[in-house]
Parts: structure tokens; C-alpha cells; sequence
């Protein structure tokens, strides 16, 4: 005989429909480290680039001030001849051993501008050796443009250096056209000096950003941890094994943990409303019930249809409040029952109430196993799947637990009768089926236990049972 396939397990609406809508969003911890990096990429970038751009600067004015001097110098030394012919005095020229030494790096000259506008003929120091001067025309047109103001450039030298020149135009007494006084240093020094700088800028900002970043990283999972603690707890809440937010969480979050608490609080509260409110329902409908079912306690038709009715009536008020009151209980956080306790009392009951049928019930669970169900739902649901299986057993109906899939915890009542066939097993859970219509009962045993496993989250199941007759299971989430 085939067995009946399960009912899915409802899922969590509210989870289901978050994860289907929305994307995982970027945790906190991880945006602000990302936005630590952006800005220390920035600082580590412009820092360096302002620093050195600024030492450079610094440096090259420094140098164009030493070319200053140099030029400072020249005049005193030029000497103008009656036919404007333009000599040194030795005695005058700069001091500087370096402009001695040919390729030192260091150079002047002193070049006559001819009438056309052409260089003529030049005096130089002997470090220029016969190199070319380190003057470009453009830089030489600037000076003569703007006489008495120092023009600055840089230059390839006599030796292939890189240079820094500085040229000025000036007129001397007996000669009409200019005389352009140049002076020129080697600018590697300064270039390398500020390439150094950078280098050691790079290392060292890296170094301090990453030592920081790192700082940052375990800061936050330090101060975030009291988070993970509130979850954690959340959960422990959801399961069952905490009632309450009662850690020692920092002052920051306990605001956060107060409202949890006070909406812990308040869906107690809600959940036992309506379960006084569904009980005082139930009495105030059975009553009237009871009375009309007395009232029509003769043999007329009109008794015979009244009596029907108010059965019928008593039936479906029985069910919907007993859904009712399933369903509000099934809402309650925390909720959490251990299932050895639950069926040891009602294994000691049955034994008394079908010991003259002798069927013996036998309980093979263990202490220890938790189902997320309010205690007074698995008694409801256990309490009428074991009167069932005694019903129909021959002799003997064992109760036993195991772990089943997706973090399920299932109870099986086996039985050894006569079993259903797959259409009496489906027709079984609907409500007011009776498959034996000379038992007593309603007919709603099985559909109610159907009802209130998937009101929390399970899911009821017939099929045959190891012993020869019928195994009803009943699959919850675990606790």
C-alpha cells in the first residue's frame, strides 16, 4: 500500500517575501570601512602629491634664488670698451670653484645682444667648456622683452643635465643694445631630493593608513559585537529557550533591547487576550446549544431537524474555535514544549481508558527533544492521533520520535490494525468525514490535528505503519 505524499511545510510569509523583494543590503561594519578606505586613499594620494609638490616648489625657489645671486654678481665683473666691445674683469667674476670646473653643473655667461636682435659673441664661465649655452632663444626673446626681470626655465646642458636657467637683460653705458647675464645650476639634486620624499611620503602615509584601517576593522567588530549578542538572543526568543532580551548589552543598545522586550511584552499580552476571548466565545455558544438540543427532544420532524442543525452547528462551532484558538497560539513568540513530558501523560491515560480492549501504549521517546508548539496544541494534536490509533489498533500502538529534514522533529503513532487505503487516509483528514460511522466521534479529530500542525509551521501525515496498521506522523520544527 503506497504512502500518502506529504503536505509541504508552510514557509515564513514574511521572511519568504523579504528575500524574494529584496537584495542583501551592505552590513554597516563593511560600509564604513569601505568609506575609511575611500577616504584614506584620498588622504594617502593628496597628501603625498600636495607634500611634494609643495617640497618641490620650495626647493626650486630656493635654487632660482642662488641663481639670483649669480646674477646679482655678473655686472660688477663686465667692462664696457670704447667701441662697446664687452670684456670681464676677472678679479670680479663669481667665486664659486664650480664654475671652474667644466661640467660641474654650475655655469654663467654673459652674452652681447647685436643689433638685429641676434646673440653675439659671449663670455662664459669654463665650466660650460665649449658646450652650448644653457639658453634656449625663447627663454633669451622673454628676457629681452621684459628687461631687468629675471626669466626662468629649465634647459638641457652641456653635459646633458637638466637645468635650471635664469636669464635677465640689462643695459650698460656706452653700448646701446643689451647684454643678457645668464646663470644656470643642475636641478638633479632637487629633483631627487623631492623623488625621495615622495617615497618616504608613500611608505610611510600606507603604512599609518593601513595600521589604521586595521585599528578600524577590529573596532568594529568589537563595538558591533553587542549586535550579534541581540540576535543571537532574538533567536534564542523565537526558539523558545529565552523569554526575554535579559543581557548585559552596552547603554547604546539598550534602548534597542527595552522596545524588543516591550513588544515581547505586548504580543504575550495580545496572544492571551484572544485566548480568553475564543474561550468565552465557545461557553457562550455551547450553552444555547445544549438548550436547543434539549428543547427538541421529541419525535416530530420538527424536533428531528432542529437536533440535526444544532449538531451540525455544535460541530463547526467546535472546530472554528478550536482553530481559533490554534492559530492565536501559534502567533506567540517563545513558544517551546518538550514532547516526552506530553506523551507519558497521555500513555498512562490511554493504558487506563483501553486496557479492557487490550491495547497496550507504548511511549519510546526520550527525554530531552523540543518542538517550537505550545504545550496545550501537542496535547491537542497527540492527545487525539493516540485515541485514534487505539481505536483501531488490534493490540499494541507505539509512540516514537526522530529527527526528519529541514530542521523537523516528527512523532509517529504506529499501530497495528487494519490500516487505510490511500483514498480513506485522504478523505480521513477532511472535516466531519467519518470513516466508521459507528465509532463514536465528530469526525473532526484528524482534520483538526491537520489544522493546528500547519498553523505551526508542520504538517500531518498517514501512512502504513511498521506494525501492519496506519502511522500517523506529525512533523513540527524543532526547538
Amino acid at each position: 500500500m503506497p504512502d500518502q505524499p506529504a503536505a509541504s511545510i508552510p514557509a515564513d510569509p514574511v521572511s519568504e517575501q523579504a528575500l524574494a523583494t529584496e537584495k542583501p543590503r551592505m552590513s554597516l561594519s563593511r560600509r564604513l570601512f569601505i568609506g575609511a578606505v575611500i577616504w584614506s586613499l584620498i588622504v594617502v594620494v593628496g597628501g603625498v602629491i600636495a607634500m611634494t609638490v609643495t617640497y618641490r616648489a620650495q626647493t626650486l625657489r630656493l635654487l632660482q634664488q642662488e641663481l639670483d645671486s649669480t646674477l646679482v654678481t655678473l655686472p660688477r665683473a663686465l667692462d664696457i670698451l670704447p667701441d662697446g666691445r664687452v670684456v670681464d674683469i676677472e678679479e670680479r667674476l663669481p667665486s664659486d670653484a664650480r664654475f671652474n670646473l667644466p661640467l660641474s653643473g654650475r655655469y654663467w655667461a654673459m652674452i652681447a645682444v647685436e643689433e638685429d636682435g641676434e646673440l653675439g659673441n659671449d663670455i662664459r664661465s669654463q665650466s660650460v667648456w665649449d658646450g652650448p649655452l644653457p639658453i634656449s632663444r625663447e627663454l633669451a626673446d622673454a628676457a629681452l622683452a621684459n628687461p631687468g626681470i629675471t626669466q626662468y626655465g629649465n634647459y638641457q646642458g652641456p653635459n646633458d643635465e637638466h637645468l635650471r636657467s635664469a636669464v635677465r637683460s640689462i643695459t650698460v653705458p656706452n653700448r646701446e643694445n643689451p647684454i643678457l647675464l645668464v646663470a644656470a645650476a643642475d636641478r638633479e639634486a632637487t629633483d631627487e631630493g623631492a623623488n625621495q620624499l615622495r617615497f618616504i611620503l608613500v611608505v610611510t602615509m600606507t603604512t599609518l593608513a593601513a595600521g589604521t584601517l586595521l585599528a578600524l576593522w577590529i573596532g568594529l567588530q568589537v563595538a558591533l559585537r553587542p549586535f550579534a549578542r541581540v540576535r543571537t538572543h532574538i533567536t534564542d526568543v523565537r526558539e523558545g529557550r529565552r523569554a526575554r532580551l535579559d543581557g548585559n548589552y552596552p547603554v547604546e543598545v539598550l534602548p534597542l533591547t527595552d522596545e524588543l522586550n516591550k513588544l515581547l511584552d505586548n504580543n504575550r499580552a495580545v496572544v492571551e487576550r484572544a485566548q480568553t476571548h475564543v474561550g468565552n466565545l465557545a461557553h457562550a455558544l455551547k450553552t444555547p446549544l445544549a438548550v436547543l438540543r434539549n428543547e427538541a427532544s421529541g419525535n416530530t420532524p420538527l424536533d428531528d431537524v432542529v437536533r440535526r442543525q444544532s449538531e451540525s452547528m455544535r460541530t463547526n462551532v467546535e472546530h472554528y474555535l478550536k482553530r481559533a484558538q490554534a492559530a492565536a497560539r501559534s502567533e506567540a513568540l517563545g513558544v517551546r514544549t518538550e514532547i516526552s513530558p506530553v506523551l507519558d501523560g497521555l500513555v498512562r491515560l490511554l493504558n487506563r481508558l483501553f486496557e479492557r480492549d487490550g491495547v497496550e501504549v507504548v511511549s519510546k521517546v526520550k527525554a530531552g527533544s523540543y518542538m517550537r508548539v505550545e504545550q496545550q496544541d501537542l496535547e491537542e494534536m497527540m492527545g487525539n492521533i493516540m485515541e485514534n490509533a487505539c481505536k483501531w489498533a488490534n493490540s499494541r500502538v507505539e509512540v516514537s520520535v526522530q529527527r526528519g529534514d529541514n530542521g523537523l522533529m516528527e512523532i509517529h503513532v504506529d499501530d497495528d490494525g487494519s490500516g487505510l487505503s490511500p483514498e480513506e487516509r485522504t478523505a480521513a483528514v477532511k472535516r466531519g468525514v467519518r470513516l466508521d460511522e459507528t465509532a463514536p466521534g465528530t469526525g473532526l479529530g484528524l482534520s483538526i490535528v491537520a489544522d493546528i500542525a500547519e498553523m505551526n509551521g508542520g504538517r500531518l501525515v498517514l501512512a502504513d505503519s511498521p506494525l501492519g496498521g496506519l502511522r500517523a506522523t506529525i512533523a513540527l520544527r524543532a526547538a
